[in-house]
């Protein structure tokens, strides 16, 4: 098994989770205004990936440049990884490859201190994204635990570019944010990826 084998019931019953749906999880967080660089690209970019409707244009021409914004903006003191295997637990079914996973070290070669799980979900369907999504915050979890970093809480993000759902992993507790932002909301989303992360910086 894998991150993306998952079932959702299976896996809050395996690993004795609880499971809470909260409307506006994230309503605390402000908004930050996209840079002129971001909003030009994804002014540029945004037609052209929905029209080519595959998970690959959607990846490199919305959802990478957004985080290589929240890079810039946390001036690099996170690392970023797309595509990576991250390995925790293959006899739980911890492993696989991760979409993307922002983590909170400069250190670009290795992941040291994940805090972010993000999941490309597939076919356009969001809900298909959870249960892999919670696997990969659940696995970053455990590796924290094991290396001793003081992170107490994991967030997740499901995503098809134009459409995000937001997620929290505090102890056995998974909170779904039921709130959907849509890429016209993207000064609201930069803001909820910064506070999971961090303070916004210019």
């Amino acid at each position: 098994m894998s991150y993306s084998e998952f079932k959702l019931e299976t896996l809050v019953k395996d690993f004795n989770l609880t499971l809470r749906e909260v409307s506006d999880l994230f309503t605390d967080a402000p908004e930050v205004k996209a840079s002129d660089y971001l909003t030009l690209t994804l002014h540029q970019n945004l037609n052209l990936a929905v029209a080519m409707n595959t998970e690959k244009a959607r990846s490199e021409m919305i959802i990478s440049p957004i985080l290589l914004e929240v890079k810039r903006r946390m001036q690099n003191q996170i690392s970023l990884f797309s595509g990576v295997d991250f390995t925790v637990d293959s006899e739980k079914g911890l492993n696989g490859i991760c979409d993307f996973l922002i983590s909170h070290s400069s250190e670009q070669l290795f992941v040291r201190a994940p805090v972010v799980a993000l999941v490309e979900a597939k076919n356009e369907n969001l809900k298909s994204g959870f249960a892999q999504c919670m696997a990969e915050m659940l696995a970053a979890q455990i590796f924290n635990q094991r290396e001793g970093n003081d992170i107490p809480t994991i967030y997740g993000v499901v995503t098809i570019g134009t459409l995000w759902r937001f997620l929290r992993l505090t102890d056995t507790t998974i909170e779904l944010d039921l709130t959907e932002y849509f890429i016209k909301d993207i000064n609201k989303i930069l803001g909820i990826l910064l506070s999971t992360i961090g303070h916004p910086t210019p």
